[in-house]
This record gives structure tokens, C-alpha cells and sequence, in this order.
């Protein structure tokens, strides 16, 4: 039941903060930032070095067993993960979702193996087919600036039932296309935090998160 839960609150939260840092303690802060700001679903990369500390740090304050209104309620997951090893160490580490760069059987067995949600990235068609005929609930579009939105609805034409999340080039400028496509999420990466490491300010994370959540809601019509 939990894996369920997660999916639907990862679905209502509609944006997901991909954190690349240079180490645990400032990822760790962007994350908490970025939770701030609005944006309830984190995924902390494996190219962070130490990454699973973040990722253990962050799970221990934030919860998503709690009121999606309460201030710690996040979900916080893992990205940028290869292999089925890499995996499993970060659902150790308190991960309740998994994001591949690309697709990778072992990878989606393991995670249906622990009842976690994984979003293996995809390019086409054969992927994307391949991942949900092994379990993956949610695909992930990757990378997503080589497509215009209306890929969605192509994908959609054989294969109604693939909810697709796009990630990399979705920017404030786009996402109402993406969401209005038939995105079930999108995931965000260094737009919503290159300003703040280029200027020391990491409260611009907070002030980006929120900007992207009223996109979001504008999107959705909420």
C-alpha cells in the first residue's frame, strides 16, 4: 500500500526537484530550500558525492506518512541511478523513489522486488513499452528538450496507459505545455538552482520553487 501512496502523492505534487550538488550538505540544503518553496518531491542524484547521507538526512526530517500539509511532509527520492545495486542502497538509506537516467531491467525488478516506485528514463516507444510491461508505473522522458510536448500525446496514441514524466529543458516558460500534453510530472533540475550557486543566495531556491508550483497550479487549473 505504501508504493500506492507514494505514486499518488508523487502525481498530486506534479513537480520534482532534481539536486545535483558538489556535496551532502549543500544538496541537503537545496533540498530543504526547495521543500520550502512548495516543491514536495525531492530526488537527490547519485552524482552528489556522499549522496546517501543527504538522502538518509533528509528522510529522517521529512515524511510522507504525515499531512501533505504539515511543514515536514516531502517524499524524498534517489536519481542518476545505473544499476540495481545502486539501488537498493539508496531505498536502505530511506529513498521511497528511484529515477534512472535510462533504462535498465534489473533496475525495475529490484525496486517491484521492495514495492518502490522507479521511473526508468526512456527515449521511445520500445522503451517505454519494455518498462511497463516489467512494473514501471511512471516513465521518465528523458532527455526532454530533444521533444516538444506534443510527443505526449503521440506516445499516448499505442500506449494510453504510460504516464510519462519529463525531465530536462521543462523551464517556467514550458511547463503549462508539458502539464496541458498530458504530463503526469515533471522533473526540474538546474533551473530551479543555478542562480543560487552562482550567487551564494540559496534562498532564490525557495523563491524559484514557488514560482514553479503557481505554474504548475495555473497549469492544472487549481
Amino acid at each position: 500500500m505504501k508504493k500506492i501512496r507514494v505514486l499518488q502523492q508523487l502525481a498530486e505534487a506534479g513537480v520534482v526537484a532534481v539536486l545535483r550538488a558538489d556535496s551532502p550538505e549543500e544538496v541537503t540544503e537545496m533540498a530543504r530550500r526547495a521543500i520550502k518553496g512548495g516543491i514536495k518531491a525531492i530526488e537527490i542524484t547519485m552524482t552528489v558525492p556522499f549522496a546517501l547521507r543527504a538522502i538518509e538526512q533528509l528522510s529522517k526530517e521529512y515524511s510522507s506518512s504525515v499531512s501533505p500539509d504539515a511543514d515536514n511532509f516531502a517524499i524524498i527520492g534517489v536519481g542518476t541511478v545505473l544499476d540495481p545495486e545502486t539501488a537498493r542502497a539508496a531505498i536502505l538509506a530511506g529513498s521511497e523513489f528511484v529515477v534512472a537516467p535510462a533504462f535498465n531491467a534489473d533496475t525495475i525488478k529490484l525496486c517491484n522486488r521492495y514495492a518502490i516506485p522507479v521511473m526508468p528514463g526512456t527515449m521511445t516507444i520500445h522503451e517505454i513499452q519494455s518498462s511497463l510491461e516489467l512494473g514501471a508505473d511512471i516513465v521518465k522522458l528523458f532527455p526532454g528538450n530533444l521533444y516538444s510536448p506534443s510527443i505526449i500525446s503521440a506516445i499516448k496514441g499505442p500506449l494510453p496507459q504510460a504516464n510519462i514524466m519529463p525531465t530536462g529543458g521543462v523551464s517556467l516558460d514550458n511547463l503549462k505545455d508539458w502539464i496541458k500534453a498530458g504530463a503526469i510530472a515533471v522533473g526540474i533540475g538546474s533551473d530551479l538552482t543555478k542562480d543560487a550557486v552562482k550567487t551564494g543566495d540559496f534562498s532564490l531556491i525557495e523563491k524559484k520553487a514557488s514560482a514553479y508550483m503557481e505554474a504548475y497550479r495555473s497549469a492544472k487549473g487549481l
